[in-house]
């Protein structure tokens, strides 16, 4: 069914080799959605790290693929068409003309991961958005473009009225990555004190879901200064710098003086950073959870760990990759929830045309931007960087 006039083409910004500016392409809309498909027309799209590692080449060890590709996998899209039997979102909600929703890589439901093991992210078949090849139908297939396909098997939400677009788009991929490790990780108690490692978007989302979920005290480790201070804005009773503390066994001995000596219940590494698992093994108490988000595999990436100490101690070590449409729900149930409480929108202040997409890449890797985003359909001067 199609809800208004589309065009008949699409810009994208595309990656056609890694490290060089992303070209603008004029790409074919499918005028034919499969049954359970939609297309939408992307109203925000953020920028997610990644994006920077899919840019640089370094995602190249966890994930194949086939340039050209259109990078961006969380945003937000109005629905402009829909397919057969692709009326409803995920949870039983009525699709119509210009709804926002957010939409997830699409897992194939057949496979063991997928009906066996109810863990979709782990899918053997799945279809991923910013990996995929645009230069085949269905072509839009990343975030950076105006218009986007919804794979027929992807989880769809709509975005709640009170939710900020801009908001919602971070909550794509950030924010329901963290969703999924908390709810990994099991239950935070009042009682428990819980080390954040790292204050990008991921640290910063779990720093305030900490604070919200009543941990007793919550540490968080990382720089610049700015983005500190909105982690103490987010709940954190405690930061540690890394300015100050520039050497791992400096955060250590931070973080376990912080706790008379002792170390965390509960470790979460979003920080990507190649020192951080063994960092974090050293901030855990014994018996305590240690929860692994933000590292990539890659040529580079090893790091020596003694087996025999987490036997020692007892640990739990768990990891998390991605996210699925029951977290994003959540995701988005929790902004809309707590939207009075943490400001959101200071992770997200700055806003880019498609032709600065290489722009955005390039200040979210300087760390001039936290999160931007990307609004396709606006011009240089309708927005603000």
């Amino acid at each position: 069914m199609s809800i208004e006039t589309v065009p008949k083409t699409s810009r994208a910004a595309v990656l056609t080799a890694h490290g060089e500016p992303l070209e603008i392409r004029e790409l074919p809309i499918p005028t034919e959605l499969e049954p359970g498909a939609l297309l939408v027309k992307i109203e925000a799209a953020t920028v997610c790290g990644s994006d920077l590692h899919l840019w640089d080449g370094s995602l190249a060890g966890s994930q194949a693929l086939s340039l050209p590709v259109i990078p961006g996998h969380e945003m937000v899209g109005s629905v402009v068409r829909i397919g057969e039997g692709a009326e409803r979102d995920t949870f039983g909600q009525p699709l119509r003309a210009g709804d926002r929703i957010c939409f997830t890589h699409a897992s194939c439901n057949q496979c063991e991961h997928c009906r066996l093991d109810n863990q979709p992210t782990l899918c053997a078949n799945r279809q991923y958005y910013m990996f995929t090849s645009c230069a085949e139908a269905p072509y839009l297939v990343g975030g950076f473009a105006e218009y986007c396909y919804v794979f027929p098997n992807s989880g769809r939400v709509k975005v709640p009225d009170e939710v900020p677009t801009e908001w919602a788009s971070a909550a794509s991929c950030a924010l329901r990555t963290v969703v999924h490790s908390f709810d990994r990780i099991g239950r935070l108690n009042p009682w428990e004190t819980v080390v954040i490692q790292g204050s990008g978007p991921l640290g910063l989302f779990a720093t305030a879901l900490a604070d919200h979920l009543g941990a007793e005290r919550v540490i968080t480790i990382g720089a610049p200064e700015d983005r500190l201070k909105i982690a103490t804005s987010f709940g954190a009773t405690d930061i540690v710098s890394i300015a100050d503390a520039p050497e791992p066994r400096d955060r250590i001995d931070a973080v376990r003086g912080l706790l008379g000596g002792r170390g965390a219940d509960v470790v979460f590494e979003f920080s990507g950073a190649r020192t951080a698992f063994t960092e974090g093994l050293g901030m855990i108490k014994e018996g305590g959870r240690y929860m692994v988000t933000g590292q990539i595999d890659g040529p580079g990436k090893e790091v020596p760990v003694r087996p025999g100490f987490i036997t020692r101690q007892q640990l739990t070590i768990m990891g998390t990759w991605s996210g699925h449409i029951a977290e994003y729900r959540k995701a988005l149930q929790f902004m809309r929830n707590t939207r009075r409480r943490y400001d959101f929108g200071t992770l997200v202040p700055h806003r880019y045309p498609l032709e600065q997409a290489t722009e955005a890449l390039t200040r979210m890797r300087a760390q001039q931007d936290i999160k931007p985003v990307l609004v396709p359909h606006a011009t240089a001067a309708q927005v603000s960087t």
